[in-house]
């Protein structure tokens, strides 16, 4: 097995101080009383915080307010132990939704919703979200908060076009006669539907401004938050103007909100370039799907692997070059792997999990020592201690909550607390993210 430049045995006594450099958990910060240095900001390729580079090891916790939801929905207890173990792992960043729509009786959609019909709200989920933020806060943990998605597992752009329209969603697999391009046609009328751009903007009004019930300080005024993105991949086929001016007017609304946050915008596929020399937009990030692009067959490995990692590797490496002729930073905010020969279950093997994630974060780390562009990374997904009800099945109301989203196969590329190679890695490694900073 192939730990990049770990494998030598030197990683085994990196986790050891990563583990024992882990920080103690304090009180709860006042954020009104906090110097602006606290928020994290951009210089160039780089990250700033307290006037020295940032970077850092994050996951992927969309789920995170619904699990801090102050109703029978939620779970608070295990809540914050998720944030213990990500915290003694040394990961400091994660990637949150804090936007999604309902109704609650519709398929593949994570439950229950933030905004259940236009303008309504189920506040127990928004205190789920003032919950994390607080917790995190106690662990020196950051959030990027994603507003909205272009996929349908929180509802997202096509909900918002079902909203003004009052028409059905034509929803992609798995449902039954599903079609991505039918879907995506739908969805992306969104950019050119006034009432559900109108309505997008409200959802972001409502969050941006919005003053945590349990710390009475407003969210732009709170340096936990690291980011406001825009949405979840937001895309576009054929004629790309209408996501670069959606893109542009929302990010230009959340700066007129918030003079203390960055802003990204999720996209990463259409108008790249274009998109990320906007004003208003502070970074970049790539998202990386080895499997869903066709390149990595985990029932084939010994054909498919290399050269998927391979490509994997050109693609990083492209997007940092584009960012950095742009002068802003990048993040891998999204990357996995399946177990090996596809299996969903804890327990089973992630032999090549393993070598993937290490090649990977070992890119940026190389890239955060020379400061040239790669500046942070988020891994799909972190489950913890949630298990599928049925591993490969798809998730139901009532089940729990893990790192694969409902539309997808339950344990795909969830990252379980017993994964132990795995989370020796990413301890590892956010060592050595954290000494490359010093």
């Amino acid at each position: 097995m192939k730990f990049g430049k770990l494998i030598r045995g030197a990683w085994i006594f990196i986790l050891a101080a990563a583990l024992g450099d882990a920080r103690s958990l304090g009180q709860i910060p006042s954020p009104s009383d906090l110097p602006s240095s606290k928020f994290i900001s951009t210089r160039g390729t780089d990250f700033i915080q307290y006037g020295r580079r940032y970077a850092y090891m994050g996951a992927n916790f969309w789920y995170g307010a619904n699990l801090g939801a102050d109703d029978a929905s939620g779970d608070r207890a295990r809540l914050i132990r998720e944030l213990d173990r990500m915290h003694q792992l040394g990961i400091t960043n994660l990637r949150i939704m804090a936007g999604s729509e309902g109704p609650n009786t519709e398929p593949q959609r994570m439950l229950p919703a933030m905004q259940p019909g236009p303008g309504q709200y189920h506040e127990a989920v928004l205190h789920g979200l003032d919950f994390l933020l607080v917790e995190m806060a106690k662990r020196s943990m950051h959030a990027v908060l994603c507003l909205s998605n272009y996929w349908q597992w929180s509802g997202g752009f096509a909900q918002y076009v079902s909203w003004s329209l009052g028409t059905r969603i034509p929803y992609p697999p798995p449902a039954v006669g599903g079609d991505w391009d039918r879907y995506r046609r739908y969805a992306e009328q969104f950019y050119t539907n006034p009432n559900a751009r109108q309505a997008y903007a409200n959802h972001l009004h409502k969050v941006v401004t919005r003053t945590n019930s349990i710390t009475g300080a407003p969210y732009s005024e709170d340096p936990t938050i690291m980011a406001w993105e825009l949405a979840n991949e937001p895309d576009i086929s054929g004629n790309t103007q209408p996501l670069v001016d959606w893109i542009r007017a929302s990010a230009h609304l959340i700066k007129s909100l918030d003079r203390h946050h960055l802003v990204i915008s999720g996209s990463e596929g259409a108008s790249a370039e274009e998109v990320n020399r906007l004003a208003d937009i502070d970074y970049g990030t790539t998202h990386i799907w080895a499997q869903n692009a066709g390149w990595y067959d985990p029932k084939r490995p010994e054909e498919t692997y290399k050269p998927a990692r391979d490509r994997a590797l050109g693609h990083l490496e492209g997007s940092r070059r584009l960012l950095a002729s742009i002068g802003k930073p990048l993040v891998l905010a999204e990357f996995g792997l399946a177990r090996d020969g596809e299996r969903y279950a804890a327990g089973t093997p992630t032999t090549r999990r393993d070598d993937y994630y290490a090649t990977l974060f070992d890119q940026v780390l190389r890239s955060i020592r020379r400061s040239d562009g790669l500046a942070g990374v988020n891994f799909w997904a972190w489950a913890g201690e949630g298990r599928p009800v049925t591993p490969g099945g798809w998730w139901s109301k009532g089940q729990p909550l893990i790192g694969d989203p409902p539309h997808e196969p339950q344990g795909w590329y969830s990252v379980y607390d017993s994964d132990q190679p795995l989370l020796q890695l990413i301890a590892a490694y956010s060592q050595l993210i954290r000494n490359a900073t010093c």
